[in-house]
């Protein structure tokens, strides 16, 4: 890895100081890793801006002198990603740390805080009229600074077609087609399912994807067609080719993924191990009064901040809906809850008084991107789920929860049919959940069934907050908003 060193008598520029800590920090890694390594030079140069910038405030917000102002910026600017690095802030291995990083969200936290005690010290030292109130700025402002940085480095990442890698899919069946949806639904995991590869083929075309050939043809598809990554879904080939396969990819560099099986189970699954033998072990859900209290509290602290921040735009779209069309602001509708109790559901109205809801056999709502029944202002307000907003009062009566299974209509819940699908409404349906990160109107209903499922079975605070977390990103993306 080349370093370009510019000194401080020629004007020392961000770049080159990126380039000399990459160095320090960041191991050389194979072609393979380039996208991790990328990301890595784009979140060292997000830190180095944020520490600095925090560092000027700090300065202001101790008391300290203008002069001392440059002398705490590069200070901070420079231990800052120092801070990061030991804490693990760096490690973007995983398809998850390159996506996104709600997931790094809490790990970012902690560092922030961790890097108000010894700047405490450093503005005492620096008598510093005000240490506390500078160590307590340091937190907030690096890590929403940071934080911002580091999103605006993997958008930026995302866009770059070099960075994309050509995917392989080694499977034809149902679990392989859910595979290639997914990908094709996930741009921002920069993954290109360029074509599959299978023995026994069943339905030819069916993915979608062209079919370059057998198992016996994966050493020639990963040595002259630039394959970055092998994905194996289930197939008919037998263990001793799979992992054959596996060896092959190993052997060239090629990072391999697998889809387990009983994968719609293992949501909050955690590695084990007997004898050397791995075992995923899934464990029991427990809602107990303390567990229950948490969700609830968490609830109505989140409604009535979000209610507090939004009230402005919350009146300026009531506003807009009656200068833009004829009829209530608010649109009322029965939806299924909790233990299959139905409630009055709250939304902005978005379509045109009297517009008939469309429904398929399966009981899901019909929704297109086109749909002539939507106001102007609706289709805005769809696009940033602005319209759901009301459902915040929802949440503080308790009819539903920041966090759970989406809340369907009548048509959509007399369709349920089996039995493990009333699990789903053992919480209380969500605001957002995890059909709203996953695509939103871009999930199959049958789908979204299963997801519901999956967080009901596998329920967590923890995985509250990443949901609650990862809505912000979705709904700016604005993907399956219609």
């Amino acid at each position: 890895m080349s370093t370009q060193v510019t000194s401080a008598e020629t004007g020392g520029s961000l770049s080159a100081t990126t380039d000399v800590l990459t160095e320090a920090f960041i191991p050389a890694e194979p072609p393979a890793g380039r996208r991790q390594t990328q990301l890595r030079r784009q979140l060292l140069s997000a830190d180095i801006i944020a520490g600095s910038v925090t560092g000027a405030i700090v300065a202001l917000a101790a008391g300290l002198g203008i002069e001392m102002l440059p002398v705490v910026a590069l200070a901070v600017g420079l231990g800052w990603p120092v801070l990061a690095y030991v804490c693990g802030l760096y490690a973007v291995d995983d398809l998850r740390s390159w996506a996104s990083g709600v997931g790094e969200a809490p790990r970012l936290a902690v560092t922030s805080l961790l890097l108000s005690w010894p700047l405490y010290g450093v503005l005492h030292l620096l008598e510093g009229g005000t240490p506390v109130i500078g160590a307590l700025t340091a937190a907030v402002v690096c890590g929403t600074g940071a934080g911002l940085g580091r999103a605006a480095a993997r958008v930026s990442l995302h866009r770059s077609p070099a960075l994309r890698q050509r995917t392989l899919i080694l499977g034809s069946g149902e679990v392989a087609l859910q595979l290639v949806q997914r990908l094709q639904r996930h741009a921002e995991l920069g993954l290109d399912a360029v074509g599959y590869i299978d023995d026994d083929v069943q339905e030819p075309g069916r993915l979608g994807i062209p079919r370059l050939g057998t198992l016996d043809t994966l050493g020639d598809l990963i040595t002259f067609g630039r394959v970055d990554r092998v994905m194996i879904a289930f197939t008919r080939s037998t263990h001793e080719d799979l992992l054959h396969a596996i060896r092959v990819c190993r052997d060239a560099g090629v990072t391999v993924d697998i889809v387990p099986r009983l994968f719609e189970f293992l949501d909050g699954a955690r590695a084990e191990q007997i004898g050397g033998m791995p075992l995923m072990s899934i464990r029991q859900p427990t809602f107990s009064r303390l567990s229950k209290a948490s969700k609830r509290g968490l609830d109505i602290a989140g409604a009535s901040v979000g209610l507090l921040l939004l009230s402005p735009v919350l009146a300026l779209i009531a506003v807009a809906i009656r200068l833009d069309s004829k009829g209530p602001v608010f649109f009322t509708q029965q939806r299924s809850g909790r233990g299959g109790r139905f409630f009055r559901l709250y939304k902005f109205r978005s379509m045109k008084v009297d517009s008939t809801v469309l429904v398929r056999e399966d009981g899901a709502i019909v929704k297109r991107p086109d749909d002539d029944r939507i106001t102007r202002v609706g289709r805005i307000i769809r696009r940033f789920s602005l319209d759901e907003a009301p459902q915040l009062f929802n949440v503080l009566k308790g009819d539903m929860s920041l966090v759970g299974p989406r809340p369907l209509v009548l048509a959509e819940h007399a369709s349920l049919d089996q039995e493990w699908q009333a699990r789903r409404a053992d919480l209380r349906p969500g605001l957002t959940g995890p059909w709203q990160i996953s695509g939103r109107s871009h999930i199959p209903f049958q789908e979204m069934i299963k997801f519901d499922y999956q967080y009901v079975a596998g329920w967590s605070l923890a995985r509250d907050i990443e949901i609650l977390l990862a809505t912000l990103p979705a709904v700016i993306s604005g993907r399956g908003a219609y």
